[in-house]
């Protein structure tokens, strides 16, 4: 796993609270993930969440994957847990809004300490966000005390791919996106195992490169303006990102970076 010093939760909560993570928001959609619905259906197909399924939704953010599980696969009550509160204010007005509020609820915690009674969920989900998290063996280890037994760990996170990345890519890399640090497949594969859960899944989904692509392509080509507008209109700011993006392109077509898929069970 690669890390970095000098960036934490505070600096994550930074991203979420202002115009970066709106800029994230109209880039990826509501669902800030890559892959978006397709890849929030895969997930859930093959970690077999379905109707009447209690779960926790760790680094929820605007709670959009637990709607998308409460409307599309029939899970009956969904907890979020997040550690930004202008994000877990957004979600309950949106659940809110769309008359889902009885099914969905907010937590503002740390995911490493939420608080969460143990062996209370069918399942513990989470879509391209523990990436964020610096402490990912207490991480794991909280969401494998949440879960029953027998129940489910999903989850999608952005990982360090096969091919690798080199001491300045990864600071570079960390830096722009804010993450402690990066974990791969195999030390997620680890992790689970150590916390006395058998890995269903655990591979590269293969969606990174394409994404990345479409989202240099979509503020290139019509969001231009809309992402201006998010950075005061900003041109230098802009350039920045564009170059950061690039930069992140060039690792996921390079095999470098990857969004990894996991599914296990706990024994």
């Amino acid at each position: 796993m690669k890390s970095i010093t000098g960036i934490g939760l505070k600096d994550v909560q930074g991203v979420y609270s202002g115009e970066e993570g709106e800029l994230w928001e109209l880039i990826m959609g509501e669902q800030i993930h890559i892959g978006g619905f397709k890849s929030s259906m895969s997930l859930a197909e093959r970690a077999g969440i379905g109707k009447g399924m209690k779960g926790v939704d760790f680094c929820c953010c605007n709670g959009a994957g637990m709607r998308f599980l409460t409307r599309f696969r029939g899970v009956a009550y969904m907890r979020g847990v997040d550690a930004t509160t202008t994000v877990v204010e957004l979600g309950r007005q949106r659940c809110k809004d769309e008359g889902l509020s009885d099914n969905i609820e907010f937590t503002l915690a740390d995911v490493c300490s939420s608080g969460l009674p143990s062996s209370s969920a069918d399942f513990v989900w989470g879509e391209d966000a523990w990436c964020y998290v610096e402490d990912k063996v207490k991480l794991i280890a909280e969401a494998a005390r949440i879960v029953k037994p027998t129940g489910i760990i999903a989850f999608t996170d952005w990982v360090e791919g096969a091919a690798g990345l080199d001491s300045q890519e990864a600071d570079r890399f960390m830096k722009f996106m804010k993450f402690p640090n990066i974990q791969d497949i195999s030390g997620y594969n680890s992790l689970l195992k150590a916390n006395k859960c058998r890995v269903v899944v655990a591979e590269d989904t293969k969606q990174f490169a394409p994404y990345v692509d479409l989202y240099l392509n979509m503020l290139n080509m019509q969001l231009t303006y809309d992402a201006l507008r998010k950075i005061g209109f900003s041109m230098d700011t802009m350039g920045m990102l564009a170059g950061e993006m690039v930069f992140m392109q060039g690792l996921a077509h390079a095999g470098k970076i990857a969004q990894g898929r996991f599914v296990a069970v706990k024994e």
